[in-house]
C-alpha cells in the first residue's frame, strides 16, 4: 500500500460517521476535562497575573506553531470552498413534461369554445411574457399534431440536456432559467419553436442539483487540513519573554517546549479527572441509547454538551472559597427538561454533579442537596402543562423553596454535631432561594436563543405557534376560512390521538393547524372554501389531470409558504407528509372514465410524499381523511362514523403509507376509538326547541327523575302556562 493510498483510507475512517461520533465523544470529555481541571491551572512562580516576572531564556532551538494564526487560515480557506452540488430525483421532471403534453392533446380534443379552451391553457401555463402569451397559446391550440409533436420532441431533448448540465437554486435566484434553456437548446429550431419549447420548459423545470452538505463539509476539511501551520522559531539565546510581557498563547506553548510546566496540576491528577470524566458521559450515553433513545441525535447531545460545559465553566469562574449554591443548577435542569425530558435532565445532572464534585472539591452537603433537588425538580418540570412560560418561573420559585428546606435541615443536623455559624446558614439558604428562581428567569430567557441556535422546537415554540393570532393562521382563517375550519377540526382529533397513544399532542395539534397552509395560494380550488366564497367549482372546467396537478401541488406550496414564515422543519414535516405518496383517487377515477383505464398510471394521479415517518404526521393522515369523509356524511349515525374510520384506516394500510411511521395495531385501534369519540361528540343532533315549554315539561313530565319534580318546578311550569296562553288564565279568573 502506497502512501497516499494509506493517507486517504485513515482520512475516510475520520470522516466517517461512526469516527465523528468518536471523535465528538473525546472532544467532549478533553474539553470538560480541561474546563474543571483548569480551575488548578496557573502559571508558576515565573509568571504573575498573566504577566512575565523576568527574562525567559531559550536554552535551545524551538519550533512553536502559532495556533491563532493557523486556526484563522483555515477558517478563511475553508470559508472559500464552492458547496458540492449532488444530483437529486429528476425523472419525475421529465414526467411533468410528460403530463403537461398530454393535458395539451386533451384540452385540444375537447369540444369546447376555443375561448375555453385559451382559458385552460393559460391556467396550464404561467406565462411571465404578456407579449407573447397569446402566441403560444394559439400555437399550442392551432399548431398541427406533427408540429405540435416536434414542439414537444424537441422540448424533452433540451429538458435532457438541461438536466445532463443541472440546475440549482441559485439559478432560480439569479432569474436566468430562460437563458439557461436557450443555451442547451436543440440545434434545427425555428424562432416560433423557439418561444414555445421556452413556455412549456419554464413549467417544468425544477432545480435538480443539490447541496450536498456531507461532501462539502469534507471539502472544507480538506482545504482546512491542507493549511500549513504557521510557526515560530526561537533560536538558542533567544529571549522568549521580557520581563513585564504579557504572555500570549504562543509564548505559552514556546515556554511549554522550553520545558517550564506552566499548570500546577500534573499528568496523573489530569488523567485522573479525565477517566472520571470519560466514565460519566459514557454512562450517560448509555443511559441514552437503553432508555432514550429517540434523544441520541446530534442537536440534543449538543446541547447537553453545551449546557454541561458551561454549567462546569461557572463553576471554575466563582472564587475559590464563595459559596457553590450560586451554580445555577436548576437553569440546567430546567432547560434539558424542556429540550429532552425531565428524566434525561434528572440523568445527565446526577453525571454532571458527581464529576463537579469530584473536580472541584464540594462538600458531600452540596452534593446531596443538588441530587435531592434535582429529582424533585424533574418531577416539578414533568408536572408542567406548557401553556405559559411563566409556569417555569413558578416552577423555579417552588424548586427555591426545597433547596431552603434541604439546606436548612442539613444545617440543623450539623448543629446537633459541630458549631455552625447562623450567618453562613443564612447565607447559604439566601443564595440557594435566589439561585432556583434566577436561574428560572435565566432558563425562560435563554429558551428563545437555544430554540434557534440548536435548531429545536420545544413545548414553547409549539404553543406559540399554535396561537390562533400568529400571522399565517390569521391569513388562513380570512384567505380559506373552509380550511382553517377543517384544519381545527383535525387539530382537535390530532391532539387527542396523540395524547391517547402517548405521542406528543401538542406537536400534533400545532402541525396540523398548519398542514394545508398550501391551500393559501390557489384556496378557491378547494372544496370547502367554494361553499363560504359561492362560487362554482372550477374543477368542472379542468380536465382530471390538470385538476390533480392542482390539487396535489399544495404540499409544495406549503413548504414554500412555510419557509416564507420560517416554520421549523418539525412543522414542515406534517405538511409534506400529511398526503403521504397518496393516490388522488376521485381524480384518478375521472381520467379512467374519459381516458379509458389502459391510458392512466396510479403513479402519475399520487402525491409526491413522503410517508409519514412519525406518530404525529402518521395521526395526521388519518385524522385528516376521517375529517373529510365523516363531514360528507348527512346525519351520520354512530355506526356509520366507525365504519367510516375503519375503511379509511384500512385503506391507508392497504396501500402502504403507514408503513414508514411507528404507530402499533394497537395504537391505530386506540386512534380510531378517539376518532370515532370525538366525531360523534362532533356530529350530535340538536334539540328541536317547542314554542310552548310548558306544555312540553307537561308532557315529558312523567319521564324527569322524580328529585326534579319538586313544587318549585310545578309552580314554574303553572308560571309558564300563565305566560304562554294568557286566555287560559283570564278564564280561570
Amino acid at each position: 500500500m502506497s502512501k497516499y493510498e494509506y493517507i486517504s483510507k485513515v482520512r475516510d475512517f475520520l470522516t466517517s460517521s461512526q469516527s465523528l461520533k468518536v471523535l465528538s465523544f473525546i472532544g467532549f470529555t478533553v474539553l470538560m476535562t480541561a474546563v474543571i481541571a483548569s480551575q488548578n491551572f496557573f502559571f508558576q512562580n515565573i509568571i504573575e497575573n498573566g504577566i512575565s516576572k523576568r527574562d525567559i531564556i531559550a536554552q535551545k532551538t524551538l519550533t512553536v506553531e502559532d495556533v491563532k494564526r493557523t486556526e484563522q487560515h483555515k477558517k478563511e480557506v475553508a470559508q472559500k470552498i464552492e458547496p458540492v452540488m449532488a444530483p437529486a430525483e429528476d425523472d419525475f421532471i421529465k414526467t411533468n413534461l410528460q403530463t403537461l403534453q398530454n393535458s395539451v392533446i386533451q384540452i385540444r380534443k375537447k369540444d369546447v369554445p376555443e375561448e375555453v379552451k385559451k382559458e385552460e391553457i393559460g391556467i396550464l401555463f404561467d406565462l411571465s411574457d404578456n407579449s407573447k402569451r397569446d402566441f403560444i397559446i394559439t400555437f399550442l391550440l392551432k399548431a398541427d399534431d406533427n408540429s405540435l409533436h416536434e414542439v414537444f420532441d424537441k422540448a424533452n431533448i433540451t429538458l435532457s440536456n438541461i438536466l445532463h448540465e443541472g440546475i440549482t437554486e441559485k439559478d432560480y435566484e439569479k432569474d436566468n432559467i430562460g437563458q439557461i434553456i436557450l443555451n442547451n437548446m436543440v440545434s434545427n429550431v425555428s424562432k416560433r419553436q423557439i418561444s414555445v419549447i421556452r413556455a412549456v420548459l419554464e413549467q417544468v423545470i425544477v432545480p435538480n442539483l443539490v447541496v450536498d452538505e456531507f461532501a462539502t463539509e469534507i471539502a472544507k476539511k480538506n482545504a482546512q487540513n491542507s493549511v500549513k501551520p504557521y510557526e515560530v522559531v526561537f533560536q538558542k539565546g533567544d529571549k522568549i519573554l521580557f520581563e513585564g510581557e504579557p504572555v500570549t498563547r504562543l509564548k505559552r506553548d514556546a515556554l511549554r517546549q522550553a520545558g517550564y510546566n506552566v499548570y500546577e496540576l500534573n499528568w496523573q491528577g489530569l488523567a485522573a479527572i479525565y477517566i472520571i470524566v470519560f466514565i460519566g458521559t459514557l454512562l450517560f450515553l448509555a443511559y441514552m441509547k437503553f432508555f432514550e433513545k429517540e434523544y441520541l441525535k446530534s442537536k440534543y447531545l449538543s446541547i447537553s454538551a453545551f449546557l454541561a460545559v458551561f454549567l462546569a465553566f461557572i463553576g471554575v469562574v466563582i472564587p475559590t472559597g464563595f459559596s457553590p449554591y450560586v451554580i445555577p443548577l436548576p437553569a440546567f435542569l430546567v432547560l434539558m427538561s424542556i429540550f429532552t425530558k425531565p428524566r434525561i435532565a434528572f440523568a445527565s445532572s446526577i453525571v454532571l454533579l458527581s464529576i463537579m464534585s469530584v473536580g472541584y472539591q464540594y462538600d458531600m452537603q452540596f452534593l446531596v442537596t443538588f441530587i435531592l433537588l434535582s429529582l424533585l425538580s424533574s418531577i416539578a418540570m414533568s408536572q408542567i402543562k406548557y401553556a405559559e412560560r411563566f409556569d417555569v418561573i413558578r416552577t423555579g420559585f417552588s424548586i427555591s423553596i426545597a433547596g431552603v428546606i434541604l439546606v436548612l435541615s442539613i444545617y440543623i443536623l450539623e448543629k446537633c454535631l459541630i458549631d455552625v455559624s447562623n450567618v453562613l446558614i443564612f447565607k447559604n439558604c439566601l443564595f440557594i432561594f435566589l439561585n432556583g428562581v434566577i436561574s428560572a428567569i435565566i432558563a425562560s430567557g435563554s429558551l428563545p436563543l437555544f430554540e434557534s441556535v440548536f435548531k429545536i422546537i420545544t413545548p414553547y415554540g409549539l404553543a406559540e405557534l399554535g396561537d390562533h393570532n400568529q400571522k399565517l393562521l390569521k391569513r388562513l382563517q380570512i384567505d380559506a376560512p373552509g380550511t382553517y375550519h377543517h384544519s381545527l377540526m383535525v387539530s382537535n382529533l390530532c391532539e387527542a390521538a396523540a395524547e391517547a397513544i402517548g405521542a406528543d399532542p401538542i406537536l400534533a395539534r400545532v402541525g396540523a393547524l398548519y398542514h394545508d397552509i398550501g391551500k393559501l395560494k390557489r384556496p378557491l380550488f378547494f372544496v370547502e372554501n367554494q361553499s363560504y366564497f359561492l362560487i362554482e367549482n372550477p374543477h368542472n372546467k379542468f380536465t382530471p389531470r390538470i385538476s390533480k396537478m392542482i390539487i396535489t401541488a399544495h404540499p409544495k406550496d406549503g413548504i414554500e409558504i412555510a419557509r416564507e414564515y420560517k416554520l421549523p422543519q418539525v412543522i414542515q414535516n406534517f405538511i409534506t407528509q400529511h398526503h403521504g405518496e397518496g393516490l388522488a383517487s376521485y381524480f384518478y377515477n375521472q381520467a379512467v372514465k374519459e381516458e379509458g383505464v389502459e391510458n392512466v398510471k396510479e403513479e402519475q394521479f399520487r402525491y409526491a410524499g413522503p410517508k409519514p415517518n412519525t406518530k404525529e404526521t402518521a395521526i395526521l393522515m388519518i385524522a385528516d381523511a376521517v375529517e373529510s369523509a365523516v363531514r360528507s356524511l348527512k346525519n351520520p349515525t354512530p355506526e356509520e362514523i366507525e365504519g367510516m374510520i375503519n375503511k379509511i384506516i384500512v385503506e391507508r394500510l392497504n396501500d402502504g403509507q403507514l408503513s414508514d411511521s411507528p404507530l402499533t395495531l394497537k395504537d391505530i385501534k386506540t386512534i380510531a376509538s378517539t376518532f370515532s369519540r370525538i366525531l360523534r361528540g362532533m356530529q350530535h343532533n340538536r334539540i328541536k326547541y317547542q314554542e310552548n315549554l310548558a306544555e312540553e315539561l307537561q308532557k315529558q313530565k312523567i319521564n324527569l327523575p322524580a328529585k326534579l319534580l319538586d313544587e318549585d318546578l310545578e309552580n314554574k311550569i303553572k308560571q309558564l302556562e300563565g305566560e304562554n296562553n294568557p286566555q287560559k288564565e283570564n278564564k280561570n279568573d
